[in-house]
This record gives C-alpha cells, structure tokens and sequence, in this order.
C-alpha cells in the first residue's frame, strides 16, 4: 500500500521573527492525517487557532523550536533561523521540506515557497503551531511583567506597546538589538 503523500511532507514556518520583545517560535509539521480548515493561522481567529492546535498536535509528526530573545540578540535574527531549520530538518525526516518564505537560508533540501502557509496543508499547521506556541508563551510571561501588556500585542511593535517601552524602559524579555524609530528612553529593568 502507499504511503499516503502528506506523510513524506514537513512543513515549516515560524512565528515571532519581527517583535520587540519575546521570542521567535519554528515549527515543522508532517501530517498524518488530514485536518480540515488549515490556513495561514494569521488568517484564523484565536479561537480557530486554538481548536486546531490541538488536532493538529494529535495527527502529526512535529517539531516546535523557541529562539529567546536572549539568543536572537547574542548570535542574530539569521543564526537562529538557521538553527531552528536544522534542529527541524534533523528531528523530522521527510523527503520533501517546505518553508514558508522566498528563502532557503542556504539548506538545499529546504524549498521555499511564499505565501506556503496558505497553499499547503502541512506548512498551514506548522504556522498554527509556531503562532499559538508563541502567543501562550507571551501570554503567560506577561504575568511577570504586567506593566506591557504583553498578552494583548504579543510583544510587537505596536504604538502601544512602544508607548510602554518608553514609559518603562526595557523588560528582560525584550530584544535589545532590534532598534525603534523613535528612541526609548535608556532605562531598564535589568537594572
């Protein structure tokens, strides 16, 4: 009997690469069955979002990834897009990789597609995952600094939040590399 396609496909995408704060969450997803309703995950309600997480948890060979915001910092925003691809690459094997984006990152047997998340099932899961792993993370560690309202923008740059930085300064889960337009005042709580 053959193996049904989805089987040999790993899809990746990621969630987090641009915010202020936080970290950037990979995911890798081999389907074993199929899931009805999969899409970009920035295209689903959270509450879609959350209802498919766990089915797709539940039928599917999968990898979540998390770079802190203390190693985007330290080694950069491309080492650890290239570190969570090949921690991916060699947990799952399949003999096709998909990755949501107009780049390899220099792995020849990573394709990359763009807007994959909204084509292909396996890289649509892999987008839910890596999008509610990380929203959670943000909403749980907002309970440590409550002050940014991190369950709310999830760490990006909204005027809120940068609204917040301003009055506050820097948490410890900010990316002190990622730099604002406008200038946040030079203070923080790791002080």
């Amino acid at each position: 009997m053959k193996k049904p396609q989805y089987l040999s496909l790993c899809g990746i995408d990621e969630a987090g690469r641009g915010p202020l704060a936080g970290p950037m969450v990979f995911a890798g997803v081999i389907l074993t069955k199929e899931i009805k309703g999969l899409n970009d995950s920035k295209q689903l309600s959270e509450k879609k979002r959350e209802g498919l997480f766990d089915e797709i948890l539940e039928n599917s060979i999968h990898k979540i990834v998390f770079s802190s915001s203390q190693e985007i910092d330290e080694f950069g925003i491309s080492y650890c897009i290239k570190n969570s691809l090949r921690i991916i690459t060699e947990s799952l094997e399949a003999s096709q990789y998909i990755f949501d984006g107009n780049s390899s990152y220099g792995f020849s047997i990573i394709e990359h597609m763009i807007k994959a998340d909204t084509k292909v099932p396996s890289v649509s899961a892999a987008s839910i995952l890596a999008k509610v792993s990380r929203d959670r993370y943000m909403c749980e560690i907002a309970k440590l600094y409550p002050q940014y309202l991190f369950e709310k923008h999830k760490g990006y740059g909204t005027k809120e939040h940068t609204d917040l930085m301003e009055q506050y300064g820097l948490s410890p889960i900010h990316r002190v590399s990622f730099k604002l337009k406008k200038k946040v005042v030079e203070k923080s709580l790791f002080d």
